[in-house]
């Protein structure tokens, strides 16, 4: 019996190193899934992103050509600004018109009429 305390007990030694290595080797499997699952979402948001940058350069290529085509609008408006009638001037035209009043101004023959009928009168 002595010899058999002598020698050390290795199926127990091998028995917590393979243990130890099971449980090495899962959260190995973990942290490969992990890694994956990581991998995977961030092609997800670079595809988003991408998609998201192509649409943000559209709607900037059509915010520009919309930004030049009120530049050439406004360019034009500018450019006839002096052949329109300013507000004063409008108010002088308007006075103008007031004071003429053509739609109390008689046609002859109300003329015509009015002094026959005054001459009808005085008779």
């Amino acid at each position: 019996m002595a010899e058999k305390q002598d020698t050390p007990d290795y199926s127990e030694f091998l028995t917590t190193i393979s243990a130890k290595l099971r449980d090495i080797e899962g959260k190995e499997n973990i942290l490969k899934d992990r890694v994956l699952l990581i991998g995977e979402n961030l092609v997800s948001q670079k595809n988003d992103l991408e998609e998201e940058l192509i649409e943000i350069k559209s709607k900037i290529i059509e915010l520009e050509s919309e930004i030049k085509r009120l530049k050439l609008t406004l360019q034009g408006v500018l450019e006839n600004a002096d052949s329109f009638v300013r507000r004063n001037e409008f108010d002088i035209l308007k006075r103008q018109f007031e004071m003429f009043e053509p739609l109390k101004l008689a046609r002859v023959s109300d003329v015509e009429r009015m002094i026959n009928k005054a001459l009808k009168t005085n008779k």
